[in-house]
């Protein structure tokens, strides 16, 4: 069973990682995104990862560089700053002004809370080989200030080591059945060149899932679990996926409310929600 990598005291990066670890902890309490969206259908919703993602994702780098007090207090990398290269591995680097060696690598995700699949859909197919043990995975769940429109907000994100990410995920897909074949390493390096092939390479995988890091149990399952837990507008981000589904399956309008009429049932017996709330998502279906 992979275990983390230890992280040598006596090298800088290892101090610069535990800043960076902090900072993008902090980054949605200083977070701010100049999108407003107004006037989506609600089915819409669904796609809003695919359409925004790239975008927050380039305002949570920018926010990354706004908080150097947090991650550079002593001024030490006066000349290094968070760069997006959206089409390499890994897509958010730490660098010099003269172009050396990244000194830390962030695999960063975006994951929309109101996503139909209650998790988050992306995969992480890099190989082990292609980061440093100071690389790190991080994953921002969003949602908008006024639920279906308004202005993305970050919540609080999924950090970890991504060397040990890729190396679960290998030995959770080599090990998920008897007949599993093992995954194949391509030759590579930390920081790989753009075009160059830095992912594994598996020959039984139909369905596209390797590297749904979501599905590997013990990686990131408690934080998704707690996650969908997170209260929009008073109500949990996993009751709004379910409430949204409705609109989103084909059935005549006494189907879609007998549905309803269930899913509400269950959110009385399972959470602490009064009548007042359940009768505030019946007004807006109304709408």
């Amino acid at each position: 069973m992979p275990e983390r990598y230890t992280l040598p005291i006596d090298d800088e990066r290892t101090i610069l990682r535990e800043g960076v670890v902090r900072a993008l902890r902090a980054v949605p309490m200083h977070f701010m995104s100049t999108i407003n969206l107004e006037g989506l259908s609600a089915i819409d919703l669904f796609a809003m990862n695919t359409l925004l993602g790239g975008a927050i994702e380039d305002q949570t780098v920018a926010t990354l560089n706004a908080t150097r007090a947090i991650w550079d207090p002593e001024g030490r990398w006066a000349d290094c700053e968070f760069k997006r290269y959206a089409e390499s591995f890994p897509d958010v680097r730490l660098e010099r002004n003269d172009g050396s060696t990244p000194l830390i690598g962030i695999e960063l995700k975006g994951w929309y809370l109101l996503a139909k699949e209650e998790m988050p859909s992306f995969r992480f197919r890099a190989s082990a080989n292609a980061m440093t043990i100071w690389d790190l995975i991080a994953v921002f769940p969003w949602s908008l200030s006024n639920v279906i429109s308004g202005t993305p907000i970050l919540e609080s994100p999924y950090i970890e080591q991504a060397k040990y990410a890729a190396d679960l995920r290998t030995y959770y897909w080599e090990h998920r059945s008897p007949s599993a074949r093992p995954v194949e390493h391509p030759d590579t390096h930390p920081y790989p060149d753009a075009g160059s092939s830095y992912s594994d390479i598996v020959h039984d995988d139909r369905g596209g899932n390797f590297g749904r890091i979501a599905r590997v149990h013990g990686l990131m399952d408690d934080w998704v679990e707690d996650t969908m837990k997170t209260n929009l507008a008073g109500i949990e981000a996993r009751w709004w996926v379910r409430f949204l589904k409705l609109f989103d399956e084909r059935g005549d309008e006494e189907t879609i409310r007998a549905k309803f009429g269930r899913l509400a049932q269950s959110i009385g017996h399972s959470s602490e929600w009064t009548e007042e709330v359940v009768q505030h998502v019946i007004r807006l279906m109304e709408m």
